[in-house]
């Protein structure tokens, strides 16, 4: 094989958790499948993820740097070692993607050319901008941040969002995370669960994933499929309690944390979302790549991009969510909707090229 010549950098601060650290690996190999050495650059060791060998790991840690006082000084000390790394340790980059809050702040201060942020996040509702007394102050700070370098939105919510907020200030584009059909259609036939009929949700304990309304709303169906939650996050005490509260002990069984979550989804009569915000929500997609039904609140930025108007819900309604939840029950496959291959990781990673390669 001809050695690669091109070289594509993507960093994230771990890869632990999350759809944004997913989607990192996804884009990495579709920046090799286009014949690219891929590099995944991270500041913390944390690995929670099969690797790709494709792919090559780098870890630069942040931590001993926490100790320089001054936010803007420690990040700019960083990034110049972000950059020494990336020149001597891997070579002059053809693209350099940066993932989420800290790798954006370090980033601000990179000296290194074809440089993109990817905002995975709908800015007003990650930062809460409702809630902040020093609004002017943030957004101040967000427009130093990413006016930088170009930036990429994973759907066109969080896009509109950026702009409505932060203004046309630099080169900005929507390109969706990428979806590894093959690969997730493998993973969902390694094992069949100890589990049927049932419905499934995937995300983190955290309060943007609103399982509060799901457990509400599905304590007011007749919970004809039990229903099984796949994630682990600080609030799970929290969830657990309400399970108690709500009767619902014999119904709703938690997983925590899977690896290979996508068997589970697979052999789901239908998989629900309750979100109250996301970016690009990539369990709908990988749902869809599995066949599998889908029923998601109508938030901000992504399941609209991807599902039809009536698999769709309002945000914060428990007894809408209820009411979707009982017809699913009685018929998921009238929630079923086709999977877009303009996802596929190559496709993707093409969009990223030609963005850059026109703005940079």
């Amino acid at each position: 094989m001809n050695k690669r010549t091109k070289i594509a950098v993507l960093v994230i601060n771990c890869l632990q958790g999350g759809g944004a650290e997913r989607s990192v690996l996804t884009l990495g190999q579709g920046f090799y499948d286009l014949g690219y050495d891929v590099h995944i650059l991270r500041f913390k060791p944390l690995v929670e993820y099969n690797l790709n060998d494709n792919l090559n790991y780098h870890l630069l840690k942040f931590k001993p740097y926490k100790l320089i006082p001054g936010a803007a000084r420690r990040h700019k000390i960083f990034a110049r070692a972000v950059d020494n790394y990336i020149l001597n340790k891997i070579g002059q980059p053809d693209i350099v993607l940066s993932n989420l809050e800290r790798p954006d702040n370090i980033f601000r201060y990179s000296q290194l050319p074809n440089v993109a942020y990817v905002i995975h996040s709908t800015l007003s509702l990650y930062y809460k901008f409702n809630q902040v007394s020093n609004l002017d102050q943030l957004k101040l700070k967000l427009r130093d941040i990413y006016s930088q370098h170009p930036c990429i939105c994973v759907s066109d919510g969080v896009k509109d969002d950026f702009i409505q907020h932060l203004g046309n200030i630099t080169p900005i584009t929507t390109i969706n995370n990428p979806i590894d059909r093959d690969s997730i259609q493998e993973l969902a036939t390694e094992f069949i669960p100890n589990y049927q009929n049932y419905i499934v949700h995937v995300g983190s304990f955290k309060e943007a994933k609103r399982h509060d309304i799901l457990l509400k709303a599905y304590a007011k169906t007749d919970q004809s499929l039990p229903l099984l939650l796949l994630g682990q996050g600080k609030l799970k005490s929290d969830i657990e309690q309400l399970i108690v509260d709500l009767g619902l002990t014999e119904k709703v069984t938690l997983l925590g944390f899977q690896k290979n979550s996508y068997p589970y989804v697979k052999h789901a009569q239908f998989e629900i979302m309750t979100s109250n915000r996301e970016g690009f929500p990539m369990v709908l997609a990988e749902a869809l790549a599995l066949g599998t039904p889908v029923i998601s609140t109508d938030c901000q930025s992504g399941p609209r991009e991807m599902l039809p108007e009536k698999n769709l819900m309002p945000i914060d309604n428990v007894d809408a969510v209820a009411e979707k939840l009982s017809q699913a029950m009685k018929n998921p496959q009238q929630f079923y909707a086709d999977f877009d291959e303009a996802l596929l990781p190559k496709e993707i990673a093409k969009k990223y090229l030609e963005f850059v390669q026109t703005v940079v």
